[in-house]
């Protein structure tokens, strides 16, 4: 008898399904599936038939929004509203790759440069990387799964997704979506199983490339483990800092750093937790964002008034509740919250200047929680933003251009809003981690990109 999966909802703990569980069997058959058809020349899915499946899949996730957003906020805690944004961002994202496959082109290589290479004609063109495994994550659990797969469909590989344990029922909509959308069976294939078969799929050489979203912890981990060429892409999280100089326009930047902060109760990889605030204006940017945390409504997600949802697993609300507290008692001063609403909910919290050496201000909270920090010279708050070994997004407000672009260019980050928040996004831009926050690039057009591989034909007269 197979062992089951069970899925509950963050918010109230009930269950939502039961879904049967693969072990390493099935996971070597689909390998094998996936190895087959990538082997198989004449088996592969031209351009102008993978765009046309595209299309088909964006018409049918249309179709369905009212139903992919209640499933995504059920099962991941997201509120209804935001799901919503995150489902058609989702459909987007599948129409990106399509528009993208005409992209997925070589290029003249210049010959006759020396004496050598005289009488030739030479070009790049490129070709699928090879079987794609792409292990997901819970807090995007529909939009994710596009960025991991319809990226490997449309740059010509075949993939298997696994997505997070908690947050399953979104990916298998998603698969029925790409089988009446006419995708050959074999071409992306889910897998429901837990972290012990997925490591040894991540093993198996058959495996060309390696897409990760989760924890640093267990993405390390997983490249430690992967065969010799397999090319792997880990999007890990990061401590996003944000620097607010005093001639900030503070009516724009605080309700832009209060969703930053709080947006899906700060499960985000780019969330806003750390922000240097210039001391001239420390106190007033503090009680005003305490203000505006205290005004969100939490609770239910699938309540259209919802705007912080429950965090996914009541162990993360005592981790989360662990770490303010721990905070406190090194000298932090909590503003608004610091508190469980229940087993499943933590209230939006503010606190101000916890110890550099507290975990709410080395490590990435994952959780509804935003620490201020005053701060006297702009270059110490550069200092302080860079002196961690995670580095994603940054960002800074201000209005003097040279600042901003100072600490453009002396932030680490891969990228840094000017006048934004750090959790800004969109599906056709380079997305992604440095150092300890991750390796390689998303975004769909940089994904795709990355799962192919260049090939050069030289002709000799």
């Amino acid at each position: 008898m197979s062992q089951k999966l069970k899925v509950y909802a963050p918010f109230d703990q009930t269950l939502i399904k039961e879904i049967p569980m693969v072990g390493n069997e099935e996971a070597d058959k689909a390998l094998q599936i996936a190895h087959d058809l990538f082997l198989s020349r004449d088996k592969w899915i031209p351009a102008y038939k993978r765009k046309t499946i595209l299309e088909k899949v964006a018409t049918l996730m249309q179709d369905r929004l009212k139903e992919l957003t209640e499933t995504a906020a059920q099962e991941g805690g997201k509120p209804y509203k935001d799901s919503k944004v995150e489902v058609l961002r989702a459909i987007n994202g599948v129409k990106i790759a399509s528009e993208e496959i005409s992209q997925l082109k070589g290029e003249q290589v210049p010959m006759g440069l020396t004496e050598a290479s005289v009488d030739r004609l030479a070009f790049t063109i490129r070709e699928p990387i090879g079987v794609v495994l792409s292990i997901s994550a819970f807090n995007h659990p529909l939009n994710l799964i596009v960025h991991q797969t319809i990226t490997a469909f449309a740059a010509g590989c075949p993939v298997i997704i696994k997505p997070a344990g908690t947050t399953p029922l979104s990916c298998l909509a998603f698969m029925d979506i790409l089988k009446e959308a006419g995708l050959p069976a074999g071409w992306v294939q889910s897998i429901i199983c837990d972290n012990e078969v997925a490591e040894f799929m991540v093993k198996d050489k058959r495996v060309n490339y390696l897409s990760f979203i989760g924890s640093a912890k267990v993405g390390w981990y997983l490249k430690s483990k992967v065969a010799p060429g397999t090319r792997v892409a880990l999007e890990h999280g990061g401590v996003a800092p944000v620097i607010v100089e005093k001639d900030a326009d503070l009516d724009k930047a605080l309700p832009l750093l209060a969703k930053g902060g709080f947006y899906h109760a700060g499960q985000v990889c780019v969330s806003v937790q750390r922000i240097f605030v210039h001391e001239e204006i420390a106190d007033k940017v503090s009680n005003r964002l305490a203000d505006l945390a205290a005004e969100l409504v939490v609770g239910d997600p699938l309540d259209p008034d919802t705007e912080v949802g429950p965090l996914i697993s009541t162990d993360e609300v005592d981790r989360v509740h662990e770490w303010v507290k721990d905070s406190e008692g090194k000298g932090g001063k909590i503003l608004v919250g610091g508190q469980k609403i229940s087993d499943t909910c933590y209230a939006p919290t503010v606190m101000f200047d916890p110890p550099q050496g507290a975990k709410l201000s080395q490590e990435e909270v994952f959780g509804p929680v935003v620490c201020i920090y005053p701060y006297t010279d702009l270059q110490e708050a550069i200092r302080l933003s860079n002196d961690m070994e995670y580095h994603f997004q940054a960002a800074v407000f201000t209005k003097n251009l040279d600042k901003a672009l100072e600490c453009v260019d002396k932030l680490n980050a891969t990228a840094v809003m000017v006048n934004d928040h750090t959790a800004f996004r969109v599906d056709w831009m380079p997305f992604g981690g440095r150092d300890a926050s991750g390796e390689g690039l998303g975004g769909i057009p940089y994904s795709m990109h990355e799962m192919t591989r260049i090939k050069m034909m030289v002709f000799k007269r």
